[in-house]
């Protein structure tokens, strides 16, 4: 896309195309073989989502603060989520849980028809709005309020993503994933030990596949202006 495209280039200051490429690099040799998904990771300016005294920093694959007690997610992290979510095939409608910086929407609304984004932290929520904007992604839909509810009003969903951790599968995220769908959801006690889990709904019930450890703030109740 021309916009991301141009926004990569007025970040050529503080980081260098060699370092870009060479996080693409990484993330294939750590195990992502999804070419659309390194592409669009590739192409996405994540310098654009962190503050500017980090911006030097946005193409190592980790995680860094936002404020408000809250992370971006490490760019493998990002990149083995969303091609954990399109491993079945593509996806037309996904509900993500945890705008934060609204990162993983972006790469998620470039690989799939429409996202469905609920943030419990206003300002977290308003600036990703932004930033997607700047990046001309206009097939998100944001809702402010509490993730654990997930957004009933227009469910099912085809994939679900959590980018907070559970100390359990919340049952409203369950029940509003479509047959056939997938949740890639982080499980576990927060600050202690946590598995990233994928499930999928069958005809009567629902796999759950462990897929390793992890490490993720927590899944909180209740919006925050």
């Amino acid at each position: 896309m021309r916009e991301q495209d141009d926004l990569m280039r007025r970040g050529i200051g503080m980081t260098s195309q060699r370092t870009r490429e060479r996080l693409i690099q990484r993330l294939y040799e750590e195990g992502v073989s999804n070419a659309k998904v390194l592409e669009v990771i590739r192409r996405t300016p994540r310098h654009l989502f962190v503050d500017e005294a980090l911006a030097h920093r946005a193409y190592e694959d980790t995680a860094l603060p936002i404020g408000h007690n809250q992370t971006i997610s490490q760019p493998f992290m990002v990149a083995h989520m969303s091609e954990l979510l399109l491993e079945a095939g593509p996806l037309d409608k996904v509900l993500e849980i945890g705008t934060g910086s609204g990162y993983q929407t972006a790469i998620l609304a470039q690989l799939v028809e429409r996202v469905f984004s609920v943030e419990r932290i206003k300002v977290l929520q308003d600036r990703a709005k932004e930033r997607l904007v700047e990046l001309n992604l206009r097939n998100v839909v944001f809702r402010w309020g509490d993730g654990c509810e997930g957004w009933p009003a227009l469910a099912p969903y085809n994939g679900i993503i959590v980018t907070a951790v559970a100390p359990e599968v919340p049952q409203a995220l369950l029940d509003q994933l479509a047959p056939g769908g997938r949740m890639v959801i982080p499980v576990g006690p927060a600050g202690e030990a946590q598995q990233l889990m994928l499930i999928v709904r069958e005809e009567h019930g629902f796999s759950r596949r462990v897929l390793g450890a992890v490490r993720f703030v927590p899944l909180l109740n209740g919006p925050l202006a």
